[in-house]
């Protein structure tokens, strides 16, 4: 535990930012999941319509720092392959 106000206040501060990262992160990782369950249940349509959304909030998620550029690079580049084979598929 710190001793420090400095120190306890870094760690009130480092708490409020963790918990925002771990919001951010949730929202993105909740959007990928119902993407990818609208593909695996078959309804093109509403994954079509959730795909903007997702690679939206992902770019978000970069720009908050939240997960690495590279990362967010990683998994919009899945999600496109992913509608690109379903779509093809049907």
């Amino acid at each position: 535990m710190a001793n420090h106000k400095s120190a306890i206040k870094k760690n009130l501060r480092d708490e409020k930012k963790r918990m925002i990262n771990r919001m951010n992160r949730s929202k993105m990782r909740n959007r990928i999941k119902s993407l990818n369950k609208a593909v695996s249940a078959g309804n093109l349509e509403e994954a079509k319509n959730l795909f903007p959304g997702v690679m939206s909030i992902i770019d978000r998620t970069v720009i908050k720092g939240t997960i690495h550029k590279k990362t967010g690079s990683r998994y919009k580049s899945r999600l496109s392959l992913l509608m690109n084979r379903s779509s093809a598929a049907v």
